[in-house]
């Protein structure tokens, strides 16, 4: 069983400058790599017999436009290893300008809804991945609502409630378009 150590080593020695930084948080080792060599490291760490890490626990993104950080989004691939219980974090940078890394779909296939939830939330483009289309909004929507530039607010909606009691849960100035539940259904 590899410590994290090992982990970064052996990446490190297979990547070289590939890897732009190496951290540990909370017990976990998070490797932040350049995007255009993401799907090679993806690779690597599932097949190396050393390493084997055969599990893709999650893809999402980081938007970091409220610091000001470029580039502004991080794509973050959460793996486990579930013969030696490792767990690694790696982040691919992803400037505003280009919005595409490769999919990783062929590596775990597990990776299709959760890039297509991450292209849907973000924007970020998974170039190569089969059927890259929105999963959680409507084909039309306009934008990316997870993007800390995406508006707040919006038009107002039903809800239901039971009763009009000033505590029924809804805003003060939400008066109109109230519907009744009248069933438990």
């Amino acid at each position: 069983m590899a410590t994290h150590e090992e982990i970064e080593e052996a990446v490190r020695e297979r990547f070289g400058d590939a890897v732009t930084e190496a951290a540990m948080f909370r017990g976990d080792l998070g490797l932040s790599v350049r995007r255009d060599a993401i799907h090679d490291v993806c690779l690597f760490l599932r097949d190396a017999p050393e390493l084997r890490f055969n599990y893709l626990s999650t893809v999402t993104a980081v938007d970091y436009l409220n610091l000001g950080r470029l580039p502004r989004f991080d794509v973050v691939y959460h793996l486990l290893s579930l013969e030696f219980c490792h767990r690694v974090r790696l982040k691919a940078a992803v400037p505003d300008d280009d919005l595409h890394v490769r999919s990783i779909f062929d590596v775990w296939p597990g990776a299709d809804w959760y890039e297509r939830e991450t292209y849907d939330m973000f924007g970020i483009v998974f170039d190569g991945h089969p059927s890259l289309s929105r999963i959680m909004m409507p084909d039309d929507w306009q934008g990316h609502p997870l993007r800390k530039d995406f508006p707040v607010g919006g038009a107002k909606s039903f809800y239901f409630k039971r009763d009009t009691q000033p505590f029924a849960g809804e805003p003060p100035g939400l008066v109109p378009r109230i519907r009744i539940q009248d069933s438990d259904i």
